[in-house]
C-alpha cells in the first residue's frame, strides 16, 4: 500500500520507479525532511580532517538548516557543536574557518571552551552590587549542543540521532574500500569554493547519481573522449542501495553507433592546450573516472586525476549551496599537483564538463512547477534497485536514492 505523504499527495503504486515532483517544491516536505532526514539516523558530511589541523581550530559545517562548528580542543579531539549560543541562540562562531582558545558570542560575550562548556557569562554577578544572574545560575547547566561525530579516511561526519549505525556500518564494505582508495592516504587542499543553484536539493542528489546523463548532457565529455557510456563501466550500489558508484574506463572506450544522433557527439572541437588532459596513472584497475556518493548529501570525485570532494546544503525549498574541494594527495610531487589543478578545470561552478549541471536542475525544478500529481519516470535499466555492473545506461542510483529516502522519512 502506498503511505499518505501530505495530505493531498500519495506515492505512486510503482514505488521508487515513480517519484512525485511536488516533493521538490512543497514546503510541508521540506520542514519534514529536516527533522526526519537531516535529525534522522543518518551520517551527515560535515568538514574534512584538514581543515581543523590543530588545537584550537575550528571550522564551520551544516546538517540541514543547523549550523554546526567542528572544533579540535587542546587535547587534539575533535568536537561537533551545534553553533547557536546557550543564551539567545545567536551564531556563535561567525567566520568560515579559523583559530581560538575560546568560543564567544559577539551578543553577550558568553564563552565556551573548545568542547563547548559554557566557562564565563560577562556581568555574571552584575555590577557594584546590583543586578547579574540569580545566585543559583550555574554554568554547568548551559553549553553548546554537542552532537554524535565520527571521522572516516579524513572526512568528518555528525549525526544527531543516537540510533545511527558506526560510520562504517553506515558507510558498508563496498563504500568504505572505494572511500579508502581515493581518500586513504593524506590529503592536501588544492583549492574551494561554491556556488548557489536554483533548485530543490534532491534534484542534485539525483544528478550525482544519474550515470547516463552525463555523455548526453555533458558535451565537453563526449567531444574528448573523457568519460562515454561506450567505454567500460557500471553503476554500483551498497547493499542497502542508498550510496553508488558511477565508473568508466577511459583506456577501454569502443565507440557505438548509438551516438550518430546524440547532441554532445556532433563536435569536432580540439583543444589549443591539449596538456589539459595529460595526467599520470595512479590505480591500477584501469578507472579514470568515478563519481561516489554517499547518502544523503556527499559526493567523492576522481576525473582523470583530479580529486575532489563535493557535498551540497539545502537553503530553501527552491536553493541548493553546493560546494568543491580540489584535493592532492601530500605526498605528491610538483608535476603531480600541477596537474591535479590544472585538471580542476573540468568540475565545479565554471568547470568545462559540470558548467551544465549548474542550469540543467533549475530547468527541472521550473518544467515540474506546478505539477499537480505528475510524476518523475525512472525505467532507465529497469525498475529495480540493483548494481549494474558493467553499464551506465540505467538509473537505478536514482531509484537507490529514493528508496533510502522513503524509508527514512517513512514514506
Amino acid at each position: 500500500m502506498s503511505a499518505a505523504l501530505a495530505p493531498d499527495l500519495r506515492w505512486p503504486e510503482e514505488g521508487v520507479s515513480r517519484v512525485p515532483f511536488r516533493l521538490y517544491s512543497d514546503p510541508a516536505v521540506y520542514a519534514a525532511e529536516q527533522e526526519r532526514l537531516f535529525r534522522g539516523p543518518l551520517w551527515h558530511y560535515l568538514c574534512l580532517e584538514i581543515d581543523v589541523p590543530n588545537p584550537g581550530d575550528y571550522c564551520l559545517g551544516e546538517i540541514g538548516e543547523v549550523p554546526i562548528v567542528v572544533t579540535r580542543d587542546e587535547d587534539g579531539a575533535l568536537h561537533a557543536l551545534v553553533n547557536r549560543c546557550a543564551h539567545k541562540g545567536a551564531l556563535v562562531c561567525l567566520k568560515e574557518r579559523g583559530h581560538a582558545d575560546q568560543l564567544t558570542c559577539v551578543y553577550h560575550s558568553w564563552s565556551y571552551d573548545l568542547a563547548g562548556r559554557l566557562k564565563s557569562v560577562a556581568f555574571r554577578h552584575g555590577l557594584r552590587g546590583k543586578g547579574g544572574m540569580p545566585e543559583d545560575f550555574d554554568l554547568g547547566a548551559h553549553r553548546l549542543q554537542p552532537i554524535r561525530l565520527a571521522v572516516f579516511c579524513g572526512l568528518v561526519f555528525g549525526s544527531f540521532s543516537a540510533a545511527t549505525p558506526d560510520i562504517e556500518t553506515f558507510l558498508g564494505p563496498f563504500v568504505a574500500g572505494v572511500l579508502r582508495r581515493n581518500l586513504g592516504r593524506g590529503v592536501k587542499r588544492l583549492g574551494r569554493h561554491s556556488q548557489i543553484i536554483h533548485n530543490n536539493w534532491k534534484l542534485y542528489a539525483e544528478n550525482v547519481r544519474d550515470s547516463y546523463h552525463a555523455t548526453l548532457l555533458h558535451t565537453f565529455y563526449t567531444t574528448f573522449k573523457i568519460n562515454r557510456l561506450d567505454m567500460d563501466g557500471g553503476m554500483i550500489l551498497s547493499d542497502d542501495g542508498r550510496h553508488s558508484l558511477s565508473y568508466s574506463k577511459r583506456d577501454a572506450l569502443r565507440e557505438s553507433d548509438e551516438y550518430a544522433n546524440v547532441h554532445s557527439a556532433q563536435y569536432k572541437s580540439g583543444l589549443h592546450g591539449p596538456e589539459l588532459l595529460e595526467g599520470f596513472t595512479e590505480f591500477d584497475d584501469g578507472i579514470t573516472h568515478m563519481i561516489q556518493t554517499v547518502f544523503p548529501t556527499l559526493t567523492v570525485q576522481l576525473t582523470l586525476n583530479s580529486l575532489a570532494v563535493r557535498f551540497f546544503t539545502p537553503r530553501g525549498v527552491d536553493r541548493t549551496e553546493l560546494h568543491w574541494n580540489y584535493l592532492g594527495y601530500a605526498d605528491d610531487s610538483p608535476e603531480q599537483t600541477a596537474i591535479r589543478a590544472r585538471q580542476a578545470n573540468l568540475t565545479g561552478a565554471a568547470g568545462l564538463v559540470s558548467l551544465e549541471d549548474g542550469c540543467i536542475n533549475e530547468f527541472v525544478q521550473r518544467g515540474a512547477a506546478g505539477s499537480g500529481e505528475a510524476t518523475e519516470f525512472l525505467e532507465m535499466g529497469g525498475r529495480d534497485v540493483a548494481s549494474s555492473d558493467g553499464s551506465r545506461a540505467t538509473e537505478t542510483g536514482i531509484r537507490g536514492f529514493w528508496q533510502a529516502y522513503r524509508g527514512v522519512m517513512g514514506w
